[in-house]
């Protein structure tokens, strides 16, 4: 039986503490560095290994992290989670994103249903609704097919489809997987919905709309926006609309749409990738067998996150290793750096899945924590951020640990040869280089130019983006976060933080307002 305490009642993180502090900058140098960086990685699914070298931990450290996680009941409380228990207490729900691309343990009832084969079927029913489409079984009311998917949804319903698709847009052309354009409406700015409707063939196109509910407010604003300009350009909005939601919405059967597929309340927005949110507009745009490999290398990824050997679990030790530098080395923040331009919305996807699982001042319980929790979240494709904000990484007042993400092999693989490389060594050169400049830095008399290094990172390296190895990375992410919140005793699986200004913004709509609000929405013109 599992136990929920908060981090600082444990007697190993009281152990972690005491243990003398890694000069990363030693550590690197030298051949210690070359041993570190061959004996410090952990193999992953999709090709991937996590290679932690130039992270602030030695043997010591490692043998306190081990032994925090047994004290902590890591891998007892994922077998818990997989196994259908309640650990969203906030809303008293369970969480079953992992069961959207396999089944760990046992079977998990739940409203009367087993859950994974609720889950498969709507993969199924997904997979023959875009066979179709890409067949023009289902075409227009002109008999002609749909070229281009717009996904409406906003925060989970939007970050987590548009960084999958563009991660894997190019890799679709070059395989010959591409199907359809797929477009993301997600601001209730107008001047989002609008520019991507002024650039889209709305007669040629499907929308997604994507609401659990079927009441949130900036989704339906933007739903009715699109309504609008479909019956503009004389066509009826019924034949060119799918809706994603739950059952229960007054989406689930409503004559609006095409068709509607399900997702429950067992899966966070943030986590629903995997799920119907993420498999439509996949689905649509790179087939259904895509979206299928996809879920493979999440799923094998879920498996490594099983393993009870702290060592050969690379989220776990991921995991770990974060919460150390959080608390006991006091680092504030954490930056997401993919050596890939496939990759250039997963910073802003994990800022979401990251802040919002683990930005909690309360533990599970609503009792205050007397400890730092999640880190803020940014990053930004290399070689792009090195020459935006790593003056700030090398040579800031802050620490700032970093997570790099790096490919051997580009997508497409047009390159050129200049000065004896290609643009993808030129590209690897340069994340090999980060790595070494932040641990070791370079001393210089010259204050200006002295790098202090002690600067910690990981790297997670891959073959090439395609949709396995996506699958894994997203998978590494979500379950990484998910034992932190476990360490940290925070209930990762809820956002209430995110209620209070939507309130708020309903009463100033309403003009229900006084005080600074009523002024602010003066100045506004509301």
């Amino acid at each position: 039986m599992v136990t929920w305490n908060n981090l600082d009642t444990l007697a190993s993180f009281q152990e972690l503490s005491k243990v003398e502090r890694v000069n990363l900058v030693e550590a690197m140098s030298g051949e210690n560095g070359a041993d570190r960086v061959k004996n410090y990685s952990v193999p992953m699914a999709g090709g991937f290994s996590y290679n932690y070298a130039a992270k602030q931990v030695d043997d010591k450290v490692l043998a306190a992290l081990v032994k925090l996680a047994e004290e902590a009941q890591l891998a007892e409380k994922f077998e818990a989670l997989y196994n259908g228990e309640v650990i969203n207490t906030g809303e008293k729900r369970l969480v079953l994103h992992h069961m959207t691309r396999g089944q760990l343990g046992d079977a998990v009832t739940a409203d009367g249903v087993d859950k994974r084969s609720f889950y498969v079927e709507q993969q199924e029913r997904i997979a023959d609704f875009a066979n179709k489409v890409h067949s023009g079984e289902i075409t227009n009311a002109a008999g002609e097919k749909f070229t281009t998917v717009v996904q409406i949804g906003i925060g989970g319903s939007d970050l987590g489809p548009r960084a999958m698709y563009l991660a894997l847009e190019n890799w679709a052309k070059k395989n010959g997987k591409f199907k359809m354009e797929a477009k993301f409406i997600s601001n209730v700015d107008p001047d989002d919905a609008a520019a991507v409707l002024n650039s889209t063939d709305v007669a040629h196109s499907i929308f997604v709309l994507v609401s659990k509910s079927g009441t949130t407010l900036e989704t339906l604003t933007n739903e009715s926006f699109v309504k609008d300009a479909l019956k503009k350009a004389g066509l009826d909005p019924s034949k060119h609309m799918i809706a994603v939601t739950s059952e229960t919405s007054p989406l689930a059967k409503s004559d609006d749409y095409l068709a509607a597929f399900f997702m429950d309340d067992y899966i966070g927005g943030r986590f629903s990738s995997t799920s119907a949110v993420g498999g439509a507009v996949l689905s649509l745009a790179f087939g259904p067998d895509v979206f299928a490999q996809f879920l493979e290398g999440a799923a094998a990824e879920d498996q490594l996150s099983a393993n009870k050997d702290v060592l050969k679990n690379p989220e776990m030790l991921d995991a770990l290793i974060g919460v150390y530098e959080r608390i006991v080395l006091g680092y504030p923040a954490t930056a997401v750096l993919p050596y890939s331009q496939a990759l250039s919305r997963f910073p802003a996807h994990l800022q979401q899945l990251d802040m919002e699982s683990n930005g909690k001042s309360v533990n599970r319980f609503g009792e205050p924590v007397d400890y730092p929790t999640g880190p803020v979240i940014f990053g930004e494709p290399g070689t792009n951020g090195q020459h935006s904000f790593y003056q700030l990484l090398h040579q800031g007042t802050d620490i700032v640990p970093l997570q790099f993400v790096g490919f051997k092999n580009s997508q497409i693989g047009t390159d050129v040869v200049i000065q004896d490389s290609t643009s993808q060594q030129k590209l690897c050169a340069n994340v090999a280089a980060q790595i070494v400049a932040f641990a070791c830095g370079k001393s210089d008399e010259n204050r200006n130019k002295n790098f202090e290094g002690g600067r910690p990172s990981s790297i997670i390296i891959g073959e090439q983006v395609n949709p396995q190895s996506l699958g894994a990375l997203l998978a590494h992410f979500e379950n990484k976060i998910m034992f932190q919140g476990f360490l940290w005793n925070v209930n990762s699986f809820d956002q209430e933080g995110v209620q209070l200004g939507k309130v708020l913004a309903k009463r100033v709509l309403a003009h229900e307002t006084d005080g600074a609000l009523k002024v602010f929405s003066d100045l506004l013109n509301i």
